[in-house]
C-alpha cells in the first residue's frame, strides 16, 4: 500500500495521473464549482425557510428541524464512503451519480406533501449531497500538481464563501416572494447543467477497487459520525448536553468512533486509512482545520442571532450584515490560496489565525446593544481576511504531499473533520451563549434560553439588550480562545518554500 512520503506525490504519475493538460484544469475546475455551490447553497437557503415549512404544514419547529438535521446526518453517514467508493467505481461516474441523486432528491423535496415526505427527500439529497465534495476535491487536486495545489484549493474555496453570502438572502427572497418549493427546484437546472459538463470535460478514469469495503469499519464510523453529530446538535439546541436526548447518542457516536480508529489502527484494509497521520505535514494541517474550523464554523450563529435577538432584524437583514465578512474571505482566499504556492503555507496560515482572532477578540470588547453596524462589520471584515488565509492553504498543505492513492483518502478524511469540527464548534457555542444568558439575565426574562427570548415582548427585549449582548461577548472569548489553540498545530505546518514551487 501507499506510504505517506512527498517524493511519490511529486513523481510524474501523481502530478499528471490522467494525462489531463493544465489548459483542461480550468473546465473540470468549473464543473466542480457548479456542483460544490449546488450542495453548500443549499443548505444556507433551507435553514432560512424552516419557520415557513413550518406553518405550511402546521408541523412543530421541533419536527421541520428535521428537514436539516435529516440532511446533515445524511451526508455524515455517506462521507465515509467516499475514498472507498472512489476506487470501487471511479471518479467520474461517482460524481456524476452523486449530482444526479442530490438533483433528484431536490425534485422530490420540491413536491413533498408533508413533513414527514420532505425529511426523507432530504435525506436522500444528503446521501448524494455528501459525496460532492470529496469527490470533486479528489478530481480537481489529481488534474492539478503539487507546485499550484494553492491554486486548486483557491477555486474549492469559492463555493464555501458563496453558499453564507447568498444563500440567507436568496432564500429569503424566494420563500417571501415565490415558495418554498423553489429553494429546492432551483437546484435542478444546476444540477443538469453540471452533469452534461461532467460527462464532456471531466476525464475519463477506471474502476480500480485495491481493497475491498471494510463492511464492519463503516458499521462503526457512518452511524458513529451520524449519532456524534446528532447528540452535539442536540446538545447545542437544549442548551443542555447532560440531557439524555443528547448525550446517549453522543456518547454511543464517540464510542463507535473510537472503536473505529482502535480496529483501523490493527488491520490492513480499514476504510480510513489512518497511517495518513504518520505524515507530519496531514497532521499539522488535520489539528489546525479541526480547531480553527470549530471556533469559526461555531461562532458562525452568533453574530446573525445577536443582529436578530439583540437589533430586531430580519434574517435577511442579518444574512446582509454577514456580506463583507464573506466577502473579505473570498478575496482574501483567493491571494492566500495563490501565495502558498510561492510562500510556505505555515507562515500564511499563521499569520491568518492571527488576524482572524484579532477580529473575534474585537467583538469581546465591541458587541453592545448599540454597537454602530459598521464597527461589528469592519471587525467581521478583519476577521473574514483571517478565514481566507487560513482555511485553504491549511487543505492545500495537507494535500500538497499526498501521493495520487493518498488525494481520495486524504480528501474524505479532511471533509470529516470539516464535519465532526463544525458540529462540535455550534453545539459549543450555543451551550455556551445559554450559560451565559442564564448568568447574566433575570430570572424570567430568557435566562432559560434561545427558546425563551422568542417568548418575550420587544420591550422587554430592549430592556435587557445591554445584558444579552453582555453574553455574546463572553461567547466570543472561547471562539478567541479555540482560535489560539489552532495557533499550536499551525506551528507544527511547514515554513519552507514549496517544493517546486512557481518561479524556482
Amino acid at each position: 500500500m501507499a506510504t505517506t512520503t512527498a517524493p511519490a506525490a511529486n513523481s510524474p504519475a501523481a502530478i499528471h495521473p490522467t494525462d489531463t493538460p493544465p489548459r483542461g484544469i480550468a473546465a473540470i475546475a468549473l464543473v466542480v464549482v457548479l456542483g460544490s455551490i449546488m450542495s453548500v447553497l443549499d443548505v444556507t437557503v433551507v435553514n432560512v425557510a424552516l419557520n415557513h415549512l413550518a406553518q405550511d404544514f402546521d408541523a412543530p419547529l421541533a419536527t421541520i428541524q428535521w428537514v436539516a438535521t435529516g440532511y446533515t446526518l445524511a451526508l455524515a453517514t455517506v462521507i465515509p464512503m467516499a475514498a472507498w467508493a472512489m476506487g470501487r467505481f471511479g471518479t467520474k461516474r461517482l460524481y456524476m451519480f452523486s449530482i444526479g441523486t442530490f438533483a433528484a432528491g431536490s425534485v422530490l423535496a420540491g413536491l413533498a406533501w408533508s413533513a414527514e415526505s420532505l425529511i426523507v427527500f432530504r435525506v436522500l439529497q444528503g446521501l448524494g449531497g455528501g459525496l460532492i465534495m470529496p469527490v470533486g476535491m479528489t478530481i480537481l487536486a489529481r488534474a492539478s500538481d503539487p507546485s499550484r495545489m494553492g491554486r486548486t484549493m483557491a477555486i474549492l474555496g469559492i463555493p464555501i464563501l458563496i453558499g453564507p453570502l447568498v444563500g440567507p438572502i436568496l432564500g429569503g427572497w424566494l420563500v417571501d416572494d415565490v415558495s418554498w418549493r423553489w429553494i429546492f427546484f432551483i437546484n435542478v437546472p444546476i444540477g443538469a447543467i453540471a452533469l452534461g459538463l461532467a460527462a464532456k470535460v471531466f476525464p475519463r478514469d477506471t474502476a480500480q477497487p485495491t481493497r475491498p469495503l471494510d463492511v464492519p469499519g463503516l458499521l462503526m464510523l457512518s452511524p458513529g459520525l451520524a449519532l456524534l453529530i446528532y447528540g452535539l446538535a442536540t446538545g447545542g439546541e437544549k442548551g443542555d448536553f447532560g440531557a439524555a436526548g443528547a448525550l446517549v447518542p453522543a456518547v454511543l457516536g464517540a464510542l463507535l468512533v473510537i472503536g473505529f480508529v482502535a480496529r483501523a489502527l490493527r488491520i490492513e484494509h480499514a476504510l480510513i486509512d489512518l497511517r495518513l497521520f504518520r505524515s507530519r505535514p496531514f497532521v499539522a494541517a488535520a489539528g489546525t482545520m479541526f480547531l480553527f474550523v470549530c471556533a469559526y464554523f461555531g461562532s458562525m450563529m452568533l453574530a446573525p442571532l445577536y443582529y436578530q435577538l439583540v437589533r430586531g432584524e430580519s434574517a435577511t437583514a442579518s444574512g446582509m450584515l454577514g456580506a463583507p465578512q464573506a466577502l473579505a474571505t473570498a478575496l482574501s482566499m483567493q491571494v492566500a490560496s495563490r501565495l502558498s504556492d510561492r510562500i510556505a503555507p505555515g507562515r500564511i496560515v499563521l499569520i491568518g489565525i492571527v488576524v482572524a482572532a484579532s477580529g473575534f477578540l474585537a467583538f469581546t470588547t465591541q458587541v453592545a446593544a448599540d454597537t454602530p453596524y459598521w464597527v461589528l462589520m469592519a471587525c467581521m471584515s478583519v476577521t473574514g481576511v483571517g478565514v481566507g488565509m487560513t482555511l485553504m492553504p491549511t487543505t492545500a498543505s495537507a494535500l500538497r504531499t499526498m501521493s495520487h492513492e493518498q488525494v481520495a483518502v486524504a480528501g474524505t478524511t479532511l471533509t470529516i473533520i470539516q464535519q465532526v469540527s463544525a458540529a462540535i464548534g455550534g453545539a459549543l457555542m450555543s451551550v455556551l451563549l445559554a450559560g451565559s444568558m442564564r448568568d447574566g439575565l433575570p430570572a424570567g426574562q430568557g435566562a432559560g434560553g434561545l427558546g425563551e427570548l422568542h417568548t418575550l415582548s420587544p420591550d422587554v427585549v430592549v430592556a435587557i439588550g445591554p445584558a444579552l449582548a453582555d453574553a455574546f461577548q463572553g461567547t466570543y472569548w472561547w471562539a478567541v480562545t479555540l482560535m489560539g489553540l489552532a495557533f499550536l498545530p499551525a506551528l507544527l505546518m511547514s515554513r519552507r518554500r514549496p517544493t517546486g514551487a512557481v518561479g524556482e
